[in-house]
This record gives C-alpha cells, sequence and structure tokens, in this order.
C-alpha cells in the first residue's frame, strides 16, 4: 500500500512536472501550432510567436491560424515598407538603396496578400507566393548589408524578422496543404 502510495506521488509528480515545462502542449490549439512550427527552420522561435500573439494566440482551425500567420508577416512587410520609404525621404544617403527596398518590401506584402487569397483553395499556389518572397529579401541585403548606418542597421534586423516569419508563412501554407510535398524544399 505505500508502495502504491509513492508511486501515486511519483506519478503526480511527473505530471505536474511536464505540465510546467511545456503548458503551451497542454492546450488543445497546439497540434495546429505544432503542425507549422514543425515545418519551421526555427521551431523555438516559431513556438514562441504564435503562442503570444494574440491572433494567432488560441486558433481555432489550421486555416485560421495559416491566415493569422500570414497576416502577421504582411503586417511586418508593411511596417518595414513605410519606415523605409520616410527614410528614404529623410536621408539622401541611403535614399538610392532604401527606395529599392521599399519597393522591395511592397512586392513581399503583395506577395502574402496573393498568398493568403490562395491558401484555401490552392495551398501549393499559396506556398509559391510565399517563397518568391525570399527574392525580395535576398535583394534587401544586397542593397544594405555592408551599411553601418543606424537606419540601414535598423533595416537590417526588420529583415532578419521577415525572413523568420515568411519561413513561418511557408510552413503555414506547407500545412494547410498537408501533402508534404513542400517538405523537401525547406530542408
Amino acid at each position: 500500500m505505500a508502495t502504491s502510495s509513492v508511486l501515486s506521488t511519483f506519478a503526480a509528480a511527473a505530471i505536474t512536472l511536464q505540465l510546467l515545462l511545456s503548458p503551451a502542449s497542454a492546450s488543445p490549439h497546439m497540434k495546429y501550432i505544432d503542425a507549422i512550427c514543425d515545418r519551421s527552420h526555427d521551431q523555438a522561435f516559431c513556438v514562441k510567436t504564435l503562442t503570444t500573439n494574440p491572433p494567432t494566440a488560441a486558433p481555432i482551425g489550421l486555416l485560421p491560424l495559416s491566415e493569422a500567420v500570414i497576416n502577421l508577416a504582411i503586417s511586418h512587410a508593411e511596417k518595414t515598407a513605410i519606415f523605409v520609404d520616410e527614410t528614404a525621404k529623410k536621408d539622401p544617403t541611403v535614399k538610392v538603396a532604401f527606395t529599392e527596398c521599399h519597393k522591395a518590401y511592397l512586392a513581399v506584402a503583395a506577395d502574402l496578400k496573393s498568398a493568403n487569397v490562395k491558401l484555401k483553395a490552392s495551398p501549393d499556389t499559396a506556398n509559391y507566393d510565399v517563397r518568391a518572397s525570399s527574392d525580395n529579401m535576398r535583394r534587401v541585403n544586397e542593397l544594405v548589408g555592408k551599411n553601418t548606418d543606424k537606419a540601414s542597421t535598423t533595416l537590417k534586423e526588420m529583415t532578419v524578422q521577415m525572413e523568420k516569419l515568411l519561413d513561418l508563412a511557408a510552413g503555414a501554407a506547407d500545412a494547410v496543404d498537408d501533402d508534404d510535398e513542400n517538405m523537401r524544399l525547406r530542408v
């Protein structure tokens, strides 16, 4: 009898410890978040992002979560485009490069909006639209990669964040598709 009491106490402690160490996994919504984050290059960033942003923290389904993930990326692309445009107007030393970066970020936002529209009917096409944005991010990196001024440094940080969000958006589109055909492209 004492042995079963000790075992029961041990089992209760183990369950409590698991819940404390990974409270998000106890959520029934985590299966949707996991479906996306399992396809992400940076799973820790993915889980943190999706569990701390209100539009993605408690998904009601994979499609709504995937749309919300792509909307996060759209929002970041639009905010970055505004920053780049305003900086190009104020600082003549970065005007030429930042004008090109502005065009690149507008193209990223357009690609992501297209992906969101196509997500339900054609997730493969949505995934392609998200991936097309990577070329624009490479262009931004080429334009400001070696710059050391404050505005360029800020833009480089915003671009790193954008690349991470694009990875999540691609994972979201791929998760909706669920045939894992795009998984080989993510390695």
